[in-house]
């Protein structure tokens, strides 16, 4: 397990509410998770909703290289 920090990481998710999150792929002109991390890395996430209206950080663990 390592702290894994890296530039021009962002994923879209359609997951909702509070638990694991379901990565559903880079954004355009940017990297996966997968491509940087293995499994039971950790990094800084930040997370916003659509609206920009929702939003929380915090640290989270790779669990899945399945995206």
């Amino acid at each position: 397990m390592a702290y894994i920090q890296k530039d021009r990481v962002k994923e879209t998710t359609v997951t909702n509410g509070t638990g694991a999150i379901t990565l559903a792929g880079a954004a355009v002109g940017f990297q996966a998770f997968s491509a940087v991390m293995a499994v039971s890395d950790t990094c800084y996430y930040f997370i916003v909703s659509a609206t920009g209206a929702d939003w929380e950080t915090g640290t989270g663990t790779y669990s899945s290289a399945s995206v």
